[in-house]
Formats: C-alpha cells, structure tokens, sequence
C-alpha cells in the first residue's frame, strides 16, 4: 500500500469514529453533524435571554393565580363589610379594604381568572379565524385571495375599542355569562386580522417550497397539503401574535369593564375595580393601586414573551 493510500485510509478510519483529520481542528469524539430544526435554533435562544424567563414566570404565576386563587388568598374577595371601609391592613388583606370594606388584595387575585379567561378563549377564537382565513387566501390566491384580503382591510380599518363600544351597547342582558361570552365574541371578531394577514405571508411562502410541489406530484389534494405541510409552517408565526395579542385582549376587557361596558358585578374584574378605585381615590388609592399593578404586570408580562418568542423565531434578529 503507497503513502497516499495509507493515508486516504486513516482519515477514512477516522471520519467514521467521528475525529477530525486536520491536526489544527480539535477532534470531537461522538458529535452530531445533523442540523438542529428551527425550533431547536429557537429554544436555544431563547434559553439565553433572561427577559424569557421573566415574563414565563409572570405569566405562569397569573396562569396559577386564576385557575387556583385559594393558593393566594384564603379570603373570601365577596366578603364585604362596610364598617372595613377603607380599614388598614389586617387578618389576611395585606392590601387593606376597599369602599364596599372588601379585601382589596382577594378581589385583585380572583379578578385573574375573569381578565385570563376572556383573553385566552377570544386568543384561541381569533387563532381559528385567522387561520383558516389567512390559508385560504394564501395557498388559493387569484381571487379568493383578493376577496378575502379586502375584507381583513375593511376590518382591520375598524378601531377595536369604538367598535366594542358600539356592540356590546347592544347587549341588554346583565348575565354575567352573557356578558363575558359577548365580550369575548366581540374581541374575537375584530382582532382576528393581524394574525390572518401573518398567516396568509407564512403560507404564500411554504406554499413554493419543493417538498410542497414534491407532495402535489405525489397526487396530494389541497386538504391534505394544506393540513399536513402548510399548517405546520404557519402555525409558529401566528403563536407568536396571538401571544401578544392575548395580553392586548386582556387590556381591551379591563378598558370596556372600566367604561361600565364590560364585564358587570357581580363578575370579579381588575377593570371593575379599577374603576370603582378612581371614584373613591380621595378615601384611599390603594383599591386603584392594586388591581392596575395586577393588570399592567400581566399584559407587560404576555407581551414580552411574545416578543421574546418572536426575536427567537426571526432568523433576521440573530
């Protein structure tokens, strides 16, 4: 055997145990040559950015708040006494009490579950909307596409909180179910269009990707594309806007329960209160402090994930 083919055979040898044939390269037994998947890119970004970690905690904290309030509170936020009006701090309400002589703190952490409630289902309704709106108008085009477009236009020019406004005028019943379900319709209805609008951009371009014309030559119909291979693709980019868009939708329920369009008593919500707080704020202004301390935190905290989970998801932003 001559000295080339002596030494075509040890890098041979070498390359299968996995050690670098260049001695200025640092072999490394074992590693892994496949490339990670955009979400594996995105994972390990995101490990690395403390604001992640931060807003995940806030909001797992404000997810825990509302599905189980007892962990926070023993108070009963419904146990109001009029001789507490105003009282200090004591048994249990660090916070104080309020005009009505309610724990100021338990109405801020039972109003969790109202303010999360309408904006996680109004969230999921306008995923629904958006997606199927936004994959039909970018996988068909022509003029399925132009229709649906200018119907997300003439939506999208309408403002969401006068528009609201306007709707849920029309709502007589004082039900506190049938306030919160039309609350939610309301927002699910005119907030769909942003996320349709990124929908139909992530289909457009998956739709001229070679493993989609590879799939149509293969004798795939348009639904099996469109569930199989096109609804992967877009489903992380409208994740993203709906997360913040949830924190959006939590801000516009507490603004309409605020303006007394809302949500009513005797629903338990951090716009209510907060409303309540400003027309007693010369008695006391912690029942004003507490619930818009609760309220900001939990869009600020919706907001930054999302646009943590964004930059991450961006491979222009690395």
């Amino acid at each position: 055997m001559s000295d080339f083919e002596t030494v075509a055979s040890t890098e041979n040898q070498d390359a299968r145990r996995g050690v670098s044939g260049d001695p200025r390269t640092p072999g490394r037994i074992g590693q892994s040559n496949k490339p990670r998947s955009l979400a594996g890119d995105a994972w390990r970004d995101l490990r690395r950015k403390p604001i992640f970690w931060i807003s995940l905690l806030l909001v797992l904290l404000i997810t825990a708040m509302a599905v189980a309030p007892g962990l926070f509170t023993r108070n009963d936020p419904a146990d109001c006494v009029l001789a507490r009006q105003h009282a200090a701090p004591s048994g249990g309400a660090l916070f104080g009490y309020d005009f009505q002589g309610c724990d100021t703190y338990a109405r801020a952490v039972y109003g969790a579950r109202a303010s999360l409630l309408v904006g996680a289902l109004s969230a999921l309704l306008t995923g629904v909307v958006a997606l199927v709106v936004g994959m039909l108008a970018g996988y068909f085009g022509g003029w399925v596409d132009a229709v649906l477009s200018r119907i997300v236009d003439i939506v999208l020019g309408i403002p969401l909180l006068l528009a609201a406004i306007v709707l849920l005028k029309r709502v007589a019943s004082d039900s506190a179910t049938v306030r919160l379900a039309s609350v939610i319709f309301v927002l699910a209805v005119l907030g769909w269009t942003t996320t349709a609008r990124v929908v139909r951009s992530s289909v457009i371009t998956a739709r001229q990707q070679d493993y989609v014309a590879a799939a149509r030559m293969l004798g795939a119909g348009n639904g099996r594309i469109m569930w199989r291979h096109i609804l992967p693709n877009a489903l992380a980019p409208a994740i993203v806007v709906l997360t913040i868009a949830l924190g959006s939708f939590i801000a516009a329920e507490a603004t309409l329960s605020f303006l007394g369009i809302g949500l009513k008593e005797p629903t338990i919500s951090w716009g209510i209160d907060i409303n309540n707080g400003r027309v007693h704020m010369r008695e006391s202004a912690t029942p004003l402090v507490v619930p818009s301390t609760f309220l900001a935190l939990t869009v600020l905290a919706f907001i930054m994930l999302g646009d943590a989970i964004r930059d991450a998801f961006d491979p222009k932003l690395r």
